[in-house]
């Protein structure tokens, strides 16, 4: 598990440039699927058949990470960006990037290295080592993402993009883990979430699921002067409640907690008033879908050092094969 979250994390995939990911879920999940194909989004659906007597389940992470788009590149060859995706700041200040052509850059500020974290974007710029326009290796509308190699602190890892590469390892993982399910599973790894869902609004609309579960992060209460939230790390999987974007479904949610519950699974439950997931454009397409989310609870969410704990995904793990090998009870 940690060698697969490692070499998904450190992947490049900014929203809208996810095939390198894509091609490393491909090659996970070759003989454990029965089809898989590539949609008009890029989005990677894997079709799991099932026995018989289930419902059509889409379960849906999203491959993308933030980052950073070119819109100038000035006469001595610095960079002028815009975000692509939740970039907060003070985060990138020093941080590094790669862009699609390997190309690396450093993130300066006109104030220097000191400047305050006020995100005052109209200051800060990428350095790629170049001393003029003309031999700049970048060019506008190449897009960047952060470089950062994953930490095994242990029971703990840290890395840049966890959200959502660890949701996508646990679906790998539950896959893996059951032999035969009564469901017809779509194992759906979305573009373009961290700018909008837009990837799981089009799988979900051609998939046209019976249920939808949405596999992500959520940020935790558990560290000093944090935000007050009963997510923790080492706590287990987190079920959402509600989010700034959906309201899961009773059912769906009832469900989640009655499997955690049955089968001594540790569980919390999740109330996040920021931020959203594929939950919601999976509930919202066509007549609506009953959707919950299962959450991965995570510290230091977009930073390039968010971490998570072992014993919460494997919780995540045993959860979701669990509720994929069983017809849900909704």
């Amino acid at each position: 598990m940690k060698e697969l979250i490692k070499r998904l994390v450190e992947a490049y995939g900014p929203s809208g440039r996810e095939g390198e990911v894509r091609a490393l879920i491909e090659a996970e999940l070759a003989g454990i699927v029965d089809e898989m194909r590539v949609d008009a989004m890029g989005n990677l659906i894997a079709h799991k058949r099932g026995s018989g007597g289930g419902r059509r389940i889409m379960v849906a992470a999203h491959m993308d990470e933030i980052g950073l788009i070119i819109t100038h590149v000035d006469e001595k060859g610095y960079l002028r960006f815009a975000r692509v995706g939740g970039v907060l700041p003070g985060t990138p200040l020093g941080s590094r990037v790669r862009f699609g052509n390997g190309v690396i850059g450093v993130i300066g500020h006109e104030d220097g290295m000191g400047a305050k974290a006020d995100g005052d974007w109209d200051k800060v710029f990428v350095d790629v080592g170049a001393t003029s326009k003309e031999d700049c290796p970048v060019q506008v509308g190449d897009v960047a993402g952060f470089v950062q190699p994953m930490v095994d602190l242990g029971s703990r890892l840290a890395a840049k993009s966890m959200d959502d590469r660890v949701g996508c390892a646990v679906i790998i993982a539950a896959a893996r883990a059951i032999s035969a399910t009564p469901n017809e599973l779509f194992l759906v790894f979305t573009t373009q979430e961290e700018v909008g869902t837009r990837g799981a609004v089009v799988s979900a609309y051609g998939i046209e699921p019976e249920v939808g579960i949405a596999v992500d992060v959520t940020p935790t209460g558990d560290f000093p002067e944090s935000r007050t939230m009963s997510v923790s790390l080492g706590k287990g999987a987190a079920i959402k409640v509600l989010d700034s974007g959906m309201i899961s479904h009773p059912g769906v949610k009832n469900w989640m907690v009655a499997t955690a519950e049955a089968g001594g699974i540790a569980y919390q439950l999740e109330v996040l008033d920021r931020g959203t997931t594929d939950a919601r454009a999976i509930q919202t397409s066509r007549a609506g879908v009953p959707a919950g989310c299962l959450s991965v609870p995570t510290r230091y969410v977009h930073s390039q050092s968010e971490m998570v704990d072992m014993g919460d995904l494997e919780a995540c793990v045993e959860l979701l094969a669990a509720l994929m090998e069983n017809v849900p009870q909704i």
